[in-house]
């Protein structure tokens, strides 16, 4: 069952997508949520930014970190659209990130559960909680769109 909190940040994540979309990027948007607040958004922007690390996940963090003039953000809840890539959930370990909330599930790339998962390493000295699936359809077929419109 997905919580009404859950349902309107991963809205609010879907927006950031619709960001990157329009300036011809991968459709992943991510908001930073800590005490119900947004404090961070990003959306993907490797290509405009010539930043292979520009993933929404990193600019929300960045954004966030910023803010706050620290780099740890524990007790902060992560939504982005699409299942986090190695690099990004590196980035939320390190940050201390409580929970990951992601809309679709990534076959290719995704490390918190598809092709493996990163915060079930129980060596690692912070554990990230993770739930997938959160408004998957509408993630989902924000990319497939993108492609699609790629294809043409």
């Amino acid at each position: 069952m997905i919580s009404d909190q859950d349902q309107i940040f991963m809205n609010l994540a879907i927006e950031q997508a619709r960001l990157a979309a329009a300036q011809g990027e991968v459709p992943v948007g991510a908001i930073l949520v800590h005490n119900e607040q947004v404090i961070g958004r990003g959306f993907n922007q490797p290509i405009s930014l010539h930043d292979p690390s520009a993933h929404a996940e990193m600019m929300a963090i960045r954004e966030a970190a910023k803010s706050l003039e620290n780099y740890r953000i524990p007790e902060s809840t992560l939504y982005v659209t699409l299942e986090p890539c190695a690099m990004c959930c590196g980035v939320m370990l390190h940050a201390r990130v409580k929970r990951v909330v992601f809309g679709a599930a990534d076959p290719k790339t995704g490390m918190a559960g598809s092709v493996n998962d990163l915060f079930a390493i129980k060596q690692i000295n912070h554990q990230t909680e993770v739930k997938g699936g959160v408004l998957a359809d509408e993630c989902g077929e924000l990319l497939r769109e993108f492609f699609r419109q790629r294809r043409l």
